[in-house]
């Protein structure tokens, strides 16, 4: 495949695609309502950081949310923005409303015997429900919580794949007040309790097991070691997994109610008749938590108007999508997408999940699934497409893909060949999406415009509502360098607080260190002239070579890219001599041997393609790269451990996908400084 230069202009919309797109309709309706003269998207990106409470205002009166809407009865707030100080921004103050009961209301927009979502699994045959069962089902269950106790606060938690019944779960526990907490069924006993322990949930919802990449996976006894570990733990509904007829319930105890998913869907609540728990503003939606690479994860809780307000913006208008939409993202439950990707529901649109390997049992698995479910919005990490690159891959010609008109890529920096692939392997007419964000604010502060032409590598602009820019080390805004992304004033969807955080001392230490009142999100990134921007990476991970700070995704996208190499990790070690020691560690194919060729490929590929100061000090060859449970590569405890950090603080080994992967940082912990002398 050619290599492709950050910055090639590779797709312009078309006249139709800029009249007919949601964000273009936006703007007509803002400047009609409210007597603006806004013609670009720089312009209404700049209203919206200018005069942040009446934009979300906008949004919420334009799509439709009526305690949002200054207009109707049920709005009962003075001001949008009361307090704009981070932390402590307060919204919509006296608003009560309910986001599930939003959400599913936008099933109106279309007929209510289309489909709401498409399901797939290794485990089962392809399933789909309509949106008059998906509401009866979400009042059912709702209701059963109920009258299991379950009041506005307490916590549901969920040990469970992705799937129609997850989203079903979660909708029913936002009906109610609850505050949803979820975990895949890949994590480990160990790390889920990390996490569930912290909250205190009432009642669990949970399936004994999954499949993946064709190996069925059994959870019964991490299911019974989190029941047993969860002291105010109430209740526990479970589904069945490979026998439906026969499904094994968790162990009994003498203090848990277990219920089958099927009885707490066998009542006679239907979407007609149910009353939905309406909520302030700023009532907690769910907790979502920081990778916790380096120590306990950190409970992050957002709000249900906060999170709604992102999600209606991000489907309209930065998603572009309606409700003959069809939106899928590679997720699990235990990555922030899963609770993002519901905000397709916002316009109408219908959502696809699918519970396995993306490449089992072929590389044509999501391809099948697009052509056969009429996706339209396609969603995927950059490390998926990096593997199709390599096994020359391409579903161009096997599959009717045409219908897919949106493609988005996160989890990681997106390289101009990812970018490329698309248009050479799908079709050309594609707005295709780098965006970053995530956890924290469940949204994104930089992404995709879909009226603005598509340059390669590159996130087209800040998101509407986000004050996003570079700050350089001295709190100054920089533009064509990189700096630490920033964000100067305060977004809805920010969190509430962290789980437990007496006095706000560990959120204010995440994010608004060392700047008071300004949002550091902890990212390098450099925007253009054209506000179009780039990151390299974490800024902790950030590569300190001879003074020249260099982001490691640009290694890893030329190294990766030379054929044997399946993988690799870059860090920067400070001696005390105050020299640097930068070694590699590279993932080999099974053919491939690391030779003297092998390492002058290297050393050439990324002086010719990057600079001179990229070029690694020693080449080491590992059996796999450790990664989080969210997929991201763990730099930053690998160099910890390497620099001396005793392991019980520098890794969290109950966060590692693959802890066995550290075993080999371990052992060359113990002998790294000779390791400097020799080079």
């Amino acid at each position: 495949m050619e290599q492709t230069a950050a910055g090639d202009l590779l797709w312009t919309p078309s006249k139709d695609r800029v009249a007919n797109a949601g964000l273009t309709e936006f703007i007509q309706w803002l400047n009609h309502n409210y007597g603006l003269e806004i013609e670009s998207y720089q312009q209404l990106w700049q209203w919206s950081v200018n005069d942040v409470g009446r934009f979300w205002q906008a949004i919420g009166r334009c799509y439709n949310v009526s305690s949002l809407d200054s207009r109707t009865d049920k709005s009962q707030y003075q001001s949008p923005l009361s307090n704009s100080s981070m932390p402590g921004s307060r919204w919509f103050q006296g608003t009560r409303l309910n986001m599930a009961e939003y959400l599913l209301s936008r099933g109106e927009l279309g007929p209510l015997t289309r489909t709401a979502i498409f399901a797939e699994s290794e485990c089962f045959e392809p399933r789909e429900i309509n949106w008059i069962e998906l509401r009866d089902q979400v009042c059912k269950l709702a209701t059963s919580l109920r009258n299991m106790g379950i009041q506005p606060g307490d916590r549901v938690v969920a040990y469970m794949p992705i799937s129609i019944e997850s989203i079903v779960a979660l909708f029913a526990c936002i009906s109610v007040g609850a505050i949803w907490s979820s975990c895949s069924p890949d994590f480990g006993a160990k790390s889920v309790l990390e996490r569930f322990s912290q909250i205190n949930p009432k009642l669990l919802i949970t399936m004994t097991g999954y499949q993946y990449n064709g190996k069925a996976f059994d959870r019964s006894s991490e299911v019974d070691q989190i029941i047993a570990a969860l002291p105010d733990l109430k209740q526990v509904i479970h589904l069945p997994w490979q026998d439906h007829n026969n499904p094994k319930p968790p162990k009994s105890q003498s203090h848990i109610q277990i219920t089958s998913w099927q009885s707490a869907l066998n009542n006679k609540a239907s979407y007609q008749s149910f009353e939905f728990e309406q909520v302030p503003f700023e009532h907690p939606l769910w907790i979502m938590y920081t990778s916790g690479t380096t120590g306990m994860p950190k409970g992050i809780v957002h709000s249900q108007g906060g999170v709604l307000l992102e999600l209606i913006k991000f489907a309209w208008l930065h998603d572009n999508l309606t409700p003959e939409s069809v939106k899928f993202f590679f997720t699990t439950t235990g990555w922030a997408m899963f609770n993002m990707l519901i905000g397709g529901f916002a316009s109408g649109s219908a959502l696809v999940v699918y519970d396995g390997c993306p490449t089992w049992p072929s590389a044509d698995r999501l391809w099948d699934m697009t052509e056969r479910f009429g996706i339209t919005y396609f969603g995927i990490s950059p490390t998926y497409i990096n593997n199709l690159i390599k096994l020359g891959y391409s579903p161009k010609g096997q599959y009717g893909l045409g219908k897919v008109d949106t493609i988005a890529m996160g989890g990681s920096p997106v390289s101009p060949e990812n970018f490329a692939w698309f248009y050479q392997h799908l079709h050309k007419d594609l707005h295709i999406v780098s965006m970053s964000g995530g956890t924290d604010v469940a949204t994104a502060f930089v992404g995709g415009v879909p009226t603005e032409p598509v340059y390669a590598g590159e996130i087209q602009a800040p998101c509407l509502g986000v004050d996003a820019c570079a700050w350089n080390e001295n709190g100054k805004q920089i533009i064509n360098e990189y700096g630490e992304l920033v964000i100067k004033q305060p977004m809805p969807s920010m969190p509430l607080y962290f789980w437990n955080d007496t006095d706000n001392v560990r959120y204010l230490d995440s994010y608004f260190a060392p700047w008071p009142n300004v949002w550091r999100q902890g990212d390098q990134i450099i925007f253009n002239q054209h506000s179009g921007s780039y990151i390299s990476g974490r800024s902790d991970s950030t590569l300190n070579r001879h003074g020249i700070r260099i982001g490691t995704s640009e290694i890893y996208r030329n190294v990766e890219s030379i054929e044997g190499i399946k993988d690799s990790l870059i860090i920067n070690l400070e001696l005390e001599s105050a020299q640097s020691f930068m070694p590699i560690f590279i993932v080999l194919d099974e053919q491939q041997q690391l030779d003297d060729r092998l390492i002058s490929t290297i050393k050439n590929n990324l002086s010719e393609s990057c600079s001179p100061r990229h070029i690694p000090d020693k080449v080491y060859v590992i059996d796999a790269v450790p990664y989080t449970l969210s997929g991201k590569k763990q730099e930053i405890p690998v160099k910890k451990l390497l620099s001396g950090m005793p392991l019980e603080k520098a890794v969290n080994l109950g966060a590692c996908a693959n802890p066995s992967a550290m075993d080999f940082f371990i052992q060359l912990a113990s002998s790294i400084h000779q390791e400097y002398e020799a080079v």
